[in-house]
């Protein structure tokens, strides 16, 4: 019977989220073909991308905690952690701004379409032929003075860590002479209690798992606590060693970062006991 109940209560979580990319869907096309400045269209699809990106929190009933929040002017390269879609809308939510995604997104039915509305700019990780046109353009994005979020580890985790971070296109902030605003992400609640490992696949999307199995899984949890830590800028300079500053971002990231791990469960039974 719960788990009748369960299934119903995700269904019906799921036709209000898809009502809301519908809306989204339409109220982004107005603006793109409305708004003939590229700037100011990136800036109001920018907008309109976190306004919904707040209702989709609330029909998943996810609360984002948010710690040393940043101006929301603040221009810079915001560099952390990925495990799934949770944490691209919850830090969207909280600090609008321009994610950097790959083709292969782009190419995608209907995601493509929405990361497209939502003013995200693209890289080819799968060819870095064109790595340098790529670096220049994000350098661009910045330059105009938009706010860049860069998810360094290139796909999502597991969340068993953080995955090493790729080094090239992290350097758009020293050309642009911009700083670089790291950041973690981290589940710290699920239905009230304390995050598990087995409840990792429902809050995680990775390796080839498609969108909608994982999405499924998640609109089953009765709800869900995140936290996103901005942690205190980085300067970098067009003379930085790109391994180097990559490394220490790295650093910077996992030595906040909970991964998901089997001791989560002992944890939290002794938490029980107590």
């Amino acid at each position: 019977m719960k788990h009748l109940y369960h299934t119903v209560r995700a269904a019906f979580r799921f036709l209000r989220f898809a009502l809301i990319i519908l809306v989204y869907f339409i109220n982004a096309t107005v603006i793109f073909y409305t708004t003939q400045d590229s700037v100011v269209r990136r800036k109001k699809l920018s907008a309109n991308s976190q306004k919904y990106c707040r209702l989709m929190l609330k029909a998943f009933n996810v609360e984002v905690i948010c710690n040393q929040k940043i101006d929301e002017d603040e221009n810079s390269l915001v560099v952390g952690n990925h495990v799934g879609f949770i944490d691209i809308v919850a830090l969207q939510s909280v600090s609008s701004a321009i994610f950097i995604t790959s083709l292969e997104m782009k190419n995608t039915p209907v995601l493509g379409r929405i990361t497209e509305l939502g003013a995200c700019t693209y890289v080819d990780r799968k060819n870095r032929m064109n790595i340098h046109k790529e670096l220049e353009g994000i350098t661009e994005v910045l330059k105009e003075g938009f706010r860049v979020v860069l998810y360094a580890e290139s796909v999502a985790s597991n969340g068993e860590q953080v995955l090493p971070f790729k080094k090239t296109l992290i350097m758009s902030a020293a050309y642009a002479q911009k700083p670089i605003r790291p950041f973690v992400f981290n589940y710290v609640k699920v239905n009230g209690q304390p995050v598990t490992f087995e409840q990792r696949d429902s809050l995680c999307w990775y390796g080839d798992q498609t969108f909608l199995p994982a999405i499924w899984r998640s609109l089953h949890l009765d709800s869900v606590v995140c936290q996103i830590d901005f942690l205190p800028l980085v300067y970098p300079s067009q003379d930085s060693d790109r391994t180097t500053l990559s490394q220490q971002l790295h650093k910077i990231v996992s030595d906040r970062f909970i991964p998901f791990t089997p001791s989560m469960n002992l944890n939290q039974q002794a938490r029980q006991r107590a």
